[in-house]
Formats: structure tokens, sequence, C-alpha cells
């Protein structure tokens, strides 16, 4: 569901996405990315080093994030979002990841109106994985109608 500028409120929170990390997921990502660090990939490897068993590339993880920005705001998010984010803790196969955003600011520029939304993706321990927030920018004469 894309949301309507004419909707959208301070406090508001955006449809949240669940996400369950798999090791086959990770294989798919590293073929696609050509990222074949072992740390993604080995899991004997992976079980020698700090991390103690492979974990998922921090981009697999904020695509999920970016497909819950996409849903929520069609192509103003498509055209020109941007995020501002911190990695904190990896994901691991088997984690399951929820991703959570909420609108905190609707700013007025000029032609265009400017959403700045917190980010949120945790794993099933309430550990962080992403923080920070996103922005994305409607046009207002756009902003009535349904941008997706």
């Amino acid at each position: 569901m894309t949301l309507k500028l004419a909707e959208l409120k301070i406090g508001q929170e955006l449809p949240s996405r669940v996400k369950q990390i798999s090791q086959d997921e990770i294989d798919l990502y590293a073929k696609a990315s050509r990222d074949f660090n072992p740390i993604h990939i080995d899991p004997v490897f992976a079980l020698q080093t700090a991390a103690k068993g492979t974990i998922a590339h921090g981009m697999l993880v904020l695509a999920y994030v970016s497909q819950m920005m996409t849903e929520s705001f069609g192509l103003n998010w498509l055209s020109g979002g941007r995020f501002n984010i911190r990695f904190k803790t990896p994901a691991r196969p088997g984690d399951t990841l929820t991703i959570q955003g909420k609108v905190e600011k609707i700013e007025a520029q000029d032609s265009r109106t400017q959403i700045v939304c917190s980010i949120l993706c945790s794993n099933q321990n309430n550990e962080a994985n992403i923080t920070g927030e996103a922005v994305v920018r409607f046009n207002n004469q756009e902003g009535e109608k349904d941008v997706s």
C-alpha cells in the first residue's frame, strides 16, 4: 500500500516487514553482488572468526529496509529516497528480522515536502541490526494523488 502525502502524520508507523534469513539467501546474494567474502558463505571459515559463524551482507539487510520504504512510498522513494543509517549487529542465518519505520518529521520546502522516518531493523532477540533514518520527498503538486 503506497501512502499518500495528505494521509501522513508525525508518529505514524509504516507497515512493518518480517524476513527470515537463510544461508541459501545469503549465498544467492553473494552470487548477485559478486561478494564472495568467506565470512558470508563459508561456515567453516566463519566459525574461526570473531563472528563465530556466517553473517548476511549488510546490503542484503538494507535491501529489506528499502523494500519497506518502496512499499510505503512507491516512486517517491525510488526516485530519490536516501538513508542515513548505522549497521549495529550482523544478521545471521536463522534470524527473523523485523523492519519498522515511523514518520518523525514532515517538512514543507518550496515545491516539495520532505518526510523523515526513523528506521529500525532488529532480530528476534530485539537486537538492532540497522538504525537510522530515511528521507523521502514528495512534489507538492503530486501530494494529493497516489504516486505508486
